[in-house]
């Protein structure tokens, strides 16, 4: 066979694989579906509380969505959700004395690195946090110590993001994500009959291991 041709039939072999292959890319119009494990990992800090220090906040683990839609094929718009989180509130020297819930939906802007095509797109996103607080009771415990009446103010605050997508193939991904969130309460309860109220900082970062589909 001439090799003129021999190569002419290779180079259309590849044209023709590579025109075949499957769409990696996150492309203008795309919307991502990502469901997964979220945890919130607080990193708290407060006025004193009644002498015995500052609150202490427990970690929690819950299933998380988020949804991402594609203005470009570098920016998206995405919208992190998740179950109510359920953390356990302590004292030093007392220890744990309230349980509290709280939804933190958060709307971010984002930017995807590098070519449109590649499996691999890393990004980086910020935005605004909006937390919901609810179920805020004492225990045995608090209210043993003369503690009633809990309550926290909602939290509306900065966020800011950074993940990673694998694409498995043209509908599948795998994602991790790292987030922090600016989350600020008033605590207010009160104590022998006295009202107290303790600004109380959260700042949890988020961290998130998921799947995702595209449509």
């Amino acid at each position: 066979m001439n090799k003129k041709i021999l190569s002419g039939l290779i180079t259309a072999s590849l044209l023709s694989a590579t025109l075949a292959a499957p769409a990696f890319a996150h492309q203008q119009g795309d919307i991502i579906v990502r469901a997964g494990a979220i945890v919130v990992a607080p990193n708290e800090s407060s006025d004193d509380v009644l002498g015995l220090g500052e609150f202490k906040v427990s970690d929690n683990t819950q299933l998380g969505l988020n949804f991402t839609y594609m203005a470009t094929d570098n920016i998206g718009i995405e919208l992190v959700a998740a179950s109510p989180f359920t953390h356990e509130v302590a004292l030093e020297g007392v220890g744990v004395i309230a349980e509290v819930k709280q939804l933190p939906p958060t709307l971010l802007g984002q930017y995807y690195f590098g070519d449109a095509s590649s499996k691999f797109r890393p990004y980086i996103g910020a935005g605004i946090n909006f937390t919901v607080f609810f179920d805020t009771e004492f225990n045995d415990t608090g209210t043993g110590a003369g503690l009633s009446d809990l309550d926290l103010s909602n939290s509306v605050g900065l966020a800011a993001q950074a993940g990673i997508d694998y694409k498995i193939n043209d509908k599948w991904l795998v994602n991790a994500s790292v987030m922090y969130a600016d989350i600020n309460t008033d605590v207010t309860f009160k104590a022998g009959g006295v009202d107290k109220k303790i600004k109380t900082d959260i700042d949890p970062l988020v961290y998130m291991v998921s799947v995702g589909y595209v449509f």
